[in-house]
């Protein structure tokens, strides 16, 4: 795949946080009315993202009828915002909570209604705040990408950036 984004190339290797979920294991993030992740979004994608090895991470995705942007296949936002969640969540595993301060999709082929999608994404290094982020998307054979993401996100201070939305509610 093609993309015209390129990391820097003296990027920090990072490590992996001694409480992170272990390999093979789910990532707990959020709160259950997550558009990507909750358990209480009729209509969300109710991705879990699993802990890999060292900075990776995996998920899986039904493509879903109510997904579909043209005819047969997912719509373009929704991909997106999988990818989002997947590399999003990934930076737990070195302890930090990020937002999203970039993200580039390449399309590679239609994506079909009635799929099982699956992502992998893996933490190329940091600089400062920022970490770098990429991840494939495949029906079955990672050799076979059917789209691919590139991302940064900034790690934050999760109570000082949501100060204004933050429901007493909502449990982070």
């Amino acid at each position: 795949m093609k993309h015209a984004f390129v990391p820097p190339a003296d990027l920090e290797p990072l490590t992996r946080h001694p409480k992170a979920a272990a390999p093979g294991r789910h990532i707990a993030l959020h709160h259950s009315t997550c558009f990507g992740c909750g358990d209480d979004v009729p209509l969300g994608l109710h991705l879990k993202v699993m802990a890999g090895e060292g900075l990776t991470v995996d998920a899986q995705m039904p493509v879903q009828d109510w997904m579909q942007g043209g005819p047969g296949v997912i719509h373009g936002g929704v991909l997106s915002a999988a990818f989002d969640e997947v590399m999003g969540t990934s930076p737990l595993l070195v302890g930090a909570p990020v937002v999203t301060v970039h993200l580039e999709v390449d399309f590679a082929k239609p994506i079909p209604l009635g799929s099982d999608l699956q992502f992998h994404a893996r933490i190329l290094g940091s600089e400062r705040r920022k970490i770098y982020i990429d991840a494939i998307a495949h029906l079955g054979d990672p050799n076979a990408p059917v789209a691919g993401a590139h991302s940064v996100f900034v790690v934050i201070d999760v109570e000082k950036h949501f100060a204004e939305h933050f429901d007493k509610r909502v449990v982070l």
